[in-house]
Parts: C-alpha cells; structure tokens; sequence
C-alpha cells in the first residue's frame, strides 16, 4: 500500500490539528453529499440507460480508490452509493428542496473545511494537489476505520510517515 500510504501521509500533513480534522469530519460528509444531491438531476446516457451523473462520477472514483486499495474502494462504494440514492431522493423532491440541501450543503461544507484551515494555519492540500479531493473523502473514511480498530498496519505505516515529515 506505498502509493496509498503517501498519498494519505501528505494529506495528513496539511490536517494536523485537532480542530482542523473536526471540521473535515462535518465538511467532507457534507460537500460528498451535496455534490451527489447536485449531480443526481443531470443524466448521461450510455446504452440507452440514463444514468444521474452523480453515479457515473460515483463509478469513477470508485475505480481510482480500487486502484488504491481494494478494500477501501468497497467501503467507499457503500458510502457513495448511499450518497447517490440520497442524491436520487433528493433530485425528486422539486426543484426547491434540491437546490437547497445541494447548494445549501456545499457550502455549508467548504464553510467548515476553510474555517479548519484557519485553525491549521495552512492551505487546503487541494490547492497543491488536485487529487487531495478525492483523498479527502477517503481519509475521513480510513480515520473512522482506524477509530474502530481496523487497517493497523496502514495506520502504523501513516505514522511512520508523519515522523519523518
């Protein structure tokens, strides 16, 4: 797991405090499920199914996680698919309630991830790498699999890792 490692090490770097990770635990929830609300109502079709974006974007990132690790790509999969039903849900609820649980969860969820920088004193690891937005979900994921006690080994390798940095 050397290349999930890294990535979750360097992400780790830019979320040392405390009060920081807190933030990211309300602000990455909230910006998954906005952004499954939001994408939920444009549909692509592929074969002549009409798929809602937010499944097709689902899919995706699914298959980088699985790159990663198989395990957490399954997790994650549950999440997402959570996510994409409430997007679903949501997107038939009128133009009004999605809008606003969309809209109003975005922001809501950048609002509690900037303030988290505040507190860290540093940048969204973002705005370095792209590909800290989809890490973000994933390490919020392996920090509540690392609270249960599971992925001990990915835990003392990230460890490790935020020792030498």
């Amino acid at each position: 797991m050397p290349d999930l490692a890294q990535k979750l090490a360097q992400y780790a770097s830019y979320h040392r405090d405390p009060r920081n990770r807190a933030t990211h635990y309300i602000g990455i929830p909230l910006i998954v499920l906005a952004v499954a609300v939001l994408l939920s109502r444009p549909r692509l079709e592929l074969a002549g199914v009409h798929l809602p974006l937010a499944a097709v974007g689902a899919a995706g990132i699914i298959v980088y996680y699985g790159m990663l690790d198989l395990g957490l790509a399954m997790a994650m999969a549950a999440v997402l698919g959570l996510a994409v039903w409430f997007g679903a849900w949501t997107a038939d609820q009128g133009t009004g309630a999605w809008l606003a649980v969309g809209l109003g969860g975005f922001i809501l969820g950048w609002a509690f991830q900037f303030v988290g920088h505040v507190f860290e004193g540093c940048k969204p690891a973002f705005m370095d790498d792209l590909a800290g937005l989809l890490i973000g979900p994933l390490f919020v994921l392996v920090e509540a699999l690392f609270a249960l006690g599971m992925y001990r080994s990915l835990r003392s390798e990230l460890l490790a890792a935020a020792q030498r940095r």
